[in-house]
This record gives C-alpha cells, sequence and structure tokens, in this order.
C-alpha cells in the first residue's frame, strides 16, 4: 500500500473509532446517571456494565481470529451496525426499560466497542513500515489519545443529551448518527485490510508468545486498577458526597478524560521519542512504578485531614497523567509485538486480557465503594498497580521481531 492510500485508510480507520467512542462514552454517562436518578445503588449499576465487559473479554479473543480470516474492514463495519443496534434498543417507552434489556444492550455495545477497537488498533501496524517503530508509536498513540479525548467529549455530550432530550431522545439522535457513518465506512473502507496470507487455526486464539502474554497480564491489571475507582464509584461519590449536579459530574469527567487523551496522544513527544526510536518494556517498567506511588500517595491523602475536593481534583490530574502515558506505552507495545500476518489475532488476545481487567474493576468499583468509600477504592487501585510493577519486570527490554 503506498503513502497516500495508507493515510486515506488510517483517516477512515481513525474517523470510525472516534464516532464510535463519541457514542460509547455518552451511553455510559446516560446509564450511569440515568439509573442512579432512578435510585439505584453502586452495585446495581455496575452489574448493568457487566455483560458489556463480559462480552468484551469473549469478542477481543474470537474477533482477532474473525478479522484474520475475513479482514478488519468487515470487524470494524459489524462493531459500528451493532452498535447502532444497540442503542436502538435503548430507545423504547421508559416502563420497558427493564434491568435484563438494559444488559443486553450492553452486551451488544460490549461486541461491537471491542470488534472497533480491535480493528482499529491492528489496522494502523499494517499501514506502518516495520522499520519505522517511533512513527508507529506516534500513529497509535494519536489514535489512542484522541479516542479517549473524544470519549471525554462524549461523557459530556451524555450528560447534555440527558439533560435535553431525556434518555429515548439522546439514544435515538446517537444511533440515527451513527448509521450515516457506517453507510459512509462501508463504501470506502480497504476490502483486504488485515486478511491473514495463512488461514488462522481456531486454537491459534491463544497467543503463545512470552511478551505478549506479560503484556496482555500488566494490561488487565493496569485497567482493573483505573475502573476500581474510575468507572461506578467516583461519578456517585461527586454526585452524592460532593452534591454535585448531572451538569457538573458529566463535565469534570468529561475534561478528565479529554485532558487524558491528550496526554496519550502526546506521550511520543513526552517521552522523545524519534521516528526510528521506540520505548521498550522498561519503559513501561518504570512509569506503573510512577504511577503505582501516585495512587497509592492519593489514597493516603484522601484519609487525612486535607481538603476532599482538592485532594481529589489533583490527585485526579496526577494520575491521569501518569495513566495515560502507561497507557500509550501499552498500547504501542502490543501493537510492536504482535506478528505481521493475522495482527488481529494477537491484538485481540491482549484487548481480550484488557476487557477482563475493566469487568473485575467494574464489580469492584461497586462492591468496595460501597463497603468502604472512594478511599477503599484507591487502595484497591494501588494494590492492582503493585501487581502490574511486579508482572512488568518480564517484559522484553528490546524490541520484539514481528516477522512471523
Amino acid at each position: 500500500m503506498n503513502q497516500s492510500s495508507a493515510i486515506k485508510q488510517y483517516a477512515i480507520v481513525t474517523g470510525n473509532y472516534w464516532a464510535f467512542t463519541l457514542t460509547d462514552g455518552a451511553l455510559r454517562m446516560l446509564v450511569v446517571l440515568h439509573f442512579h436518578q432512578l435510585g439505584y445503588s453502586p452495585l446495581q449499576i455496575a452489574a448493568l456494565f457487566l455483560f458489556y465487559e463480559i462480552f468484551g473479554i469473549v469478542t477481543n479473543l474470537f474477533g482477532g481470529y474473525l478479522g484474520a480470516r475475513v479482514g478488519l474492514n468487515r470487524t470494524m463495519n459489524i462493531g459500528l451496525a451493532l452498535q447502532v443496534i444497540a442503542l436502538a434498543l435503548l430507545a423504547v417507552p421508559t416502563h420497558w426499560l427493564s434491568v435484563p434489556l438494559v444488559m443486553g444492550a450492553q452486551a451488544l455495545s460490549g461486541i461491537a466497542k471491542d470488534l472497533n477497537k480491535m480493528s482499529a488498533k491492528s489496522a494502523i501496524k499494517l499501514l506502518v513500515p516495520g522499520d519505522q517503530q517511533g512513527r508507529l508509536f506516534k500513529w497509535i498513540a494519536l489514535l489512542t489519545g484522541s479516542k479517549n479525548a473524544l470519549k471525554g467529549v462524549g461523557f459530556f455530550l451524555g450528560g447534555i443529551l440527558l439533560a435535553l432530550l431525556s434518555f429515548k431522545g439522546a439514544v435515538l439522535v446517537m444511533a440515527a448518527a451513527l448509521a450515516l457513518v457506517w453507510i459512509t465506512s462501508v463504501i470506502l473502507l480497504k476490502q483486504d485490510l488485515g486478511k491473514a496470507k495463512n488461514k488462522p487455526k481456531f486454537n491459534e486464539i491463544f497467543s503463545k508468545s512470552r511478551a505478549i502474554n506479560s503484556l496482555s497480564a500488566a494490561r488487565l491489571f493496569l485497567f482493573g486498577a483505573r475502573d476500581i475507582w474510575f468507572v461506578v464509584a467516583l461519578p456517585v461519590f461527586l454526585s452524592s458526597q460532593l452534591q454535585w449536579s448531572f451538569w457538573q459530574t458529566g463535565g469534570f469527567l468529561a475534561s478528565w478524560v479529554i485532558g487524558y487523551g491528550i496526554v496519550q496522544s502526546i506521550a511520543p513527544f513526552l517521552l522523545r521519542i524519534k521516528t526510528t526510536a521506540a520505548p521498550t518494556g522498561s519503559s513501561a517498567l518504570i512509569w506503573a512504578m510512577v504511577l503505582a506511588l501516585v495512587t497509592a500517595g492519593l489514597a493516603i491523602a484522601l484519609s487525612s485531614h486535607l481538603p476532599t475536593t482538592t485532594v481529589l481534583m489533583s490527585g485526579l490530574i496526577l494520575f491521569g497523567i501518569v495513566f495515560a502515558i502507561n497507557s500509550s506505552l501499552h498500547s504501542y507495545l502490543i501493537v510492536s509485538y504482535a506478528k505481521d500476518d493475522g495482527v488481529s489475532l494477537d491484538v485481540g488476545f491482549y484487548y481480550m486480557a484488557n476487557a477482563m481487567g475493566r469487568l473485575i474493576g467494574t464489580i469492584l468499583s461497586g462492591y468496595l465503594y460501597q463497603q468502604g468509600g472512594l478511599s477503599l477504592c484507591l487502595w484497591g487501585s494501588a494494590i492492582f498497580l503493585l501487581v502490574v510493577v511486579v508482572i512488568s519486570t518480564a517484559l522484553p527490554k528490546a524490541i520484539v521481531s514481528t516477522a512471523t
């Protein structure tokens, strides 16, 4: 693929990812705030996302196999279509909006999200020459960071739509907009992107690479550590303990995620990565240690007599910066470690671990918050990050060959 064609495909993949992410972030905020308003407990709200995370695990495991066999363009377009269906399912009269229906729609949304993400991340590997690892890091950082910034915009969008249009109106507007994106993608996205030359066997969905297995385990605990306190505990704490309105809660979380995404996007600049240079497992180990210290420090400060709001806001900013660098390094390393042929197999396995971490973190977020509040959630996060540090000592200290 020539340079001009690669850039066009990158633009389409990124545009799809952006559009999907807006609806994904908005839907999460809609569900959390709407059902909290209806009187659901933190653990009950966490349960609404149970199928979202469970099906994300399954999707990443089998979606990578599917992408290698039929092409990443098809798996990405299937993801967009499923998200449209999930949104449409939630546009029912309020008295039909039962917990099983919401969990079922969230299951579809989880499948859609992870098909979309796996396809986008895998596609970038195929659009950058193998000898330009620094450039690969920059493209991955831009894709991931911009996606997370837009997820923050999605949080804010969810709060606005809930206030202006009601829950039903919000999901209908998002379903219609995403349907247009899906039609455009079906027409423009390259037909054979990511299809493996040698059709993979079903038993190849599990990685045999020590580097990928170690990175996947570290990713599981990294994202579990974030979601233990961020997914349910934080928005409920802001709303119930600090008495913030939906606008304030949605706006702040949106701003945090946008800033986090911006840091991800510029991580190569912050780490001074050049075109031919690239970070290694040593970089991931160092930044995991920093994040563990930051989180433990925030937990201690929140339990002290210092002003809660000041401690939480400043701690969130520092955590966001360091976590963004960790996430950006991991996102690059998996694409770098993945095999060139059938790249989605390795990427799918890795994001399966990512989804499992989110599932564990989401459940613990509701449970630990009910048991001991936000401080206990932060200590749980710090313990998870200590595990990340231990696992990261096994990551390769040099670039891993991906020729086979």
